[in-house]
């Protein structure tokens, strides 16, 4: 783990182990620094990928599947049939450019100029690669242990009344938050209807949950609750056709998802999308912000530049980005790479206004796991999730 903030200057802080009784300056900066946010009256995480890659099977392998297995995996089918490098050639993608969402983008083009056989292997390719897209991002199953979803949803999940609902952000297509929060008990607001099936309506993130007391016939809400904005989709989501309505189902036939392509800026402003997007926007001007970024990229421009715009204009804003390759380092072939703080537009501005002073922002080089470690324990454990660990161990022995 290592951390870049407006105390360190110019030069990454490394953990290291404790000298005797004296703290790791790297680790308690972490840990001031997530304080900070955690504190924040308002609380926005925008979770990416990288949240997802924690989760293992039996055997220890990741069960979220990275781009470039994605892309092996949308392949395959073509590769075998001799297929694969025509397609290419037709879509115009260079042979070295293993980039799914470049690919995409340039089929999605090409289908727009191509007939007769050469447009039928293009669509056929597409429909093949989202069916094979969706497959793989539908790893959370019945009894799934998302331990680190758990402990992150204690931390950040569980606030005092006084502070606004925690507002979580996500571009996975997967249900580790939703799976979380079911075997935490946690209220998940999302956008959806009590009603059988859940159907879609922004409405439903205004409204709250309470605990009413019979006997004195009060009120009060209850502290297990957060907002979860799914901005490129979930894969139980369906849109009917005849009524346009949004619904949850079980095993969707056409899926509203936002594939990898160019055109998931302009699907981002779609409907559900558009609101997620606005809420998003709202959230980042509110004062008194903290912002955690945990496993994302910062390639998707459409999040991106509203997140950079808000750090420019919002001065009550606090951000703490987290990511597993920010800092410079070595790949596992030895070979040196300058860290995407370097390299990434987005992260480049970010890391240049820390080094000018800027103490509202900082770098985070460690995984989501590495994050939920160092994260606040505000406050303190219920008796309800108390009795759920101790059913959850029972279980285990």
């Amino acid at each position: 783990m290592q951390i870049l903030t407006s105390a360190t200057g110019t030069k990454w802080l490394k953990a290291a182990p404790p000298a005797g009784d004296k703290p790791d300056p790297a680790d308690a900066e972490a840990r001031h620094v997530l304080s900070d946010v955690f504190r924040c009256n308002n609380l926005v995480v925008l979770a990416g990928l990288g949240t997802s890659l924690c989760l293992k099977d039996a055997a220890g392998k990741t069960l979220a599947p990275t781009m470039w297995e994605l892309w092996q995996r949308v392949s395959a089918p073509y590769v075998g049939a001799g297929t694969f490098v025509r397609l290419l050639g037709l879509v115009r993608q260079p042979d070295n450019d293993t980039n799914l969402e470049a690919l995409l983008s340039r089929c999605k083009i090409a289908q727009d100029f191509l007939d007769g056989a050469d447009k039928d292997l293009v669509t056929g390719f597409v429909q093949s690669a989202e069916t094979l897209i969706y497959a793989a991002v539908d790893f959370i199953k019945p009894g799934q242990t998302v331990p680190a979803h758990l402990e992150f949803l204690r931390r950040a999940a569980r606030r005092s009344n006084r502070r606004s609902r925690t507002k979580l952000f996500t571009t996975n297509y997967d249900r580790c938050f939703e799976e979380a929060g079911r075997q935490g008990r946690y209220v998940i607001v999302d956008g959806f209807s009590q009603t059988q099936p859940p159907t879609f309506d922004a409405v439903y993130f205004s409204y709250d949950i309470v605990r009413r007391d019979r006997e004195t016939d009060s009120s009060d809400f209850i502290q297990s609750v957060f907002h979860l904005y799914k901005l490129h989709g979930s894969i139980d989501w369906e849109q009917d056709a005849s009524s346009a309505e949004i619904r949850k189902v079980a095993k969707p036939v056409n899926p509203l998802l936002i594939y990898p392509r160019s055109t998931k800026y302009e699907l981002a402003f779609a409907q559900p999308y558009l609101e997620m997007m606005s809420a998003l926007q709202a959230a980042l001007r509110d004062p008194n912000t903290g912002l955690l970024v945990v496993g994302f990229g910062f390639n998707d421009n459409h999040l991106a530049g509203p997140i950079l715009s808000a750090i420019r204009t919002n001065l009550a804003l606090k951000a703490c980005i987290v990511s597993p390759l920010l800092a410079p380092g070595k790949r596992d072939d030895g070979t040196d790479y300058a860290g995407e703080a370097s390299t990434n537009t987005h992260l480049v501005t970010i890391k240049s206004l820390i080094s000018a002073g800027d103490a509202r922002l900082s770098l985070l080089n460690g995984t989501f796991e590495d994050a939920v470690a160092l994260m606040p324990d505000i406050v303190a454990e219920s008796d309800l999730e108390k009795h759920l660990e101790r059913v959850r161990n029972l279980e285990k022995s």
